[in-house]
């Protein structure tokens, strides 16, 4: 993949029994403190990062990413990957390092994380952000944004998580449609929540692609690309596919490959149209005035990078044929992406069980089932009911490690980072830890602004002087 990249995961928490008797609202912050106190997985903040996040509402972890407090919500953020594999076994290791607190705190009888968007009682949404560095001399026209838009918007045919029902968004902006008819099930659980195309806020106008411009790294050679489209996957290899089909647009669009013919009237309402239609037509109205079907269209866009990247690397080459494979089975055999595209699983599931129980989409049951199939509990999750055909179950698999929630990947800034969290922890020493630097004491700061370096030969010697100068003093 040769590009660095991130997810951003906010997990949803059910908690019954003793538990909620013991007060519910309460239990991600337990999860924290065990991760950080108990487990000693990382080291806690001791500086506010924001208005929003005092002293301790999180930390970095010794895999270099990083768990916090979001609005109530236990964040996971990955850290810096290089290679594809290592992303989605580093989003994984959030949900190891979750479950394994709550099973060490004794409580998985009563409180599962759910990695899911949304909430069917109270209408909420919560994200899963992905994070791709681009190059800064890379142009952001309006017909370059709208082709890698329109790919944003139908990408959700083999991306999206599935959900039962439907959501009314609000925002500043946002005027809501005319009652329609009930939606049963459709692709994307984020589809509903998104408003714009390209903004800045996050939370109350939620946009394909957020437009604050933080690369957390050098400015004058990197932007990073943020988008808040994406759903949450059970499915590693709909993650995969997900993360890896982006950066080959990407790459497309860096590379000045991306043509403007494709893009969409509106991008929002395409992306609500496509994931409630349950013809599974999924048309689509470009800016020219034309339709086209948003297989035809990722057809298009696979078949152009296929042209330009085919050859280039076995991670690019696995990319390619997978997308291959993927809109293929959509149309001929789409039980052939049971385990690996998460709606098809998620429908099927259902389906099954409506069968069974006799009953209708709109028994309240349907909704509880569509939580658990996102419960990371393996024992209890509904996802790991289904092992999926045989190249998808073996992916599926081979990503999954137990030590991706202790060590980092071994070539990218993530290496340096966690060496200085697995030094502060074991000291009592003031510190700062940052995703592109670390400081004692707020003055003596090593910076890291190039996300493709280690780091780890500078942040040994780093430290060492430090230690040195303090038995000096």
């Amino acid at each position: 993949m040769d590009r660095i990249v991130g997810i951003e995961t906010e997990y949803g928490c059910l908690v019954g029994g003793e538990a909620a008797q013991s007060g519910g609202e309460g239990w991600p912050a337990r999860v924290r403190n065990h991760i950080f106190r108990n487990a000693g997985a990382g080291a806690l903040d001791l500086h506010y990062r924001d208005y929003e996040e005092p002293p301790g509402n999180g930390g970095f972890l010794l895999n270099g990413g990083r768990v916090y407090l979001d609005m109530g919500h236990l964040e996971y953020a990955s850290p810096e990957c290089l290679g594809l594999r290592d992303i989605v076994t580093y989003d994984l290791a959030g949900d190891q390092l979750l479950q394994a607190s709550v099973e060490a705190l004794g409580a998985s009888a009563h409180v599962s994380f759910i990695k899911n968007n949304v909430d069917h009682h109270t209408g909420a949404t919560f994200g899963c952000h992905e994070n791709y560095l681009m190059r800064r001399e890379a142009q952001f026209t309006p017909p370059v944004l709208g082709t890698l838009l329109a790919f944003l918007a139908t990408r959700q045919i083999f991306t999206g998580a599935g959900r039962v029902g439907q959501a009314n968004p609000l925002a500043f902006d946002f005027d809501l449609a005319p009652m329609e008819a009930p939606v049963d099930f459709q692709l994307s659980q984020r589809a509903d929540h998104i408003v714009n195309d390209i903004y800045q806020w996050v939370q109350f106008n939620r946009a394909i692609i957020n437009a604050r411009d933080e690369p957390l790294a050098d400015y004058r050679k990197y932007r990073r690309l943020h988008l808040l489209i994406g759903d949450s996957n059970m499915s590693p290899f709909a993650t995969a596919l997900k993360i890896g089909t982006t950066a080959c647009m990407l790459w497309l669009l860096e590379h000045g490959r991306l043509t403007a013919e494709w893009g969409l009237l509106d991008a929002v309402q395409s992306t609500r149209d496509v994931s409630r239609d349950p013809t599974r037509s999924w048309i689509v109205r470009l800016e020219n005035g034309k339709t086209i079907g948003s297989l035809d269209l990722q057809w298009e866009f696979q078949q152009t990078a296929q042209r330009h990247l085919a050859g280039a690397n076995e991670e690019t080459d696995w990319v390619l044929e997978s997308w291959r494979f993927t809109l293929e089975a959509l149309v001929e055999k789409p039980e052939l992406l049971l385990g690996g595209v998460d709606w098809i699983t998620k429908r099927w599931l259902l389906e099954t069980f409506m069968e069974a129980e006799n009953v209708g989409w709109d028994d309240p049951w349907l909704q509880s089932l569509d939580l658990e199939y996102h419960n990371i509990d393996p024992a209890k999750g509904l996802f790991f009911s289904v092992p999926g055909a045989k190249r998808i179950a073996e992916w599926n698999h081979s990503v999954r490690t137990e030590t991706a929630t202790q060590t980092p990947p071994a070539n990218t800034r993530a290496a340096g980072r966690a060496r200085a969290v697995a030094w502060f922890r074991q000291r009592k020493q003031p510190y700062v830890i940052n995703w592109d630097s670390i400081a004692f004491d707020n003055h003596d700061f090593l910076v890291m602004g190039d996300p493709f370096h280690t780091y780890e030969a500078e942040v040994t010697t780093f430290l060492e002087q430090r230690r040195d100068k303090g038995t000096a003093e």
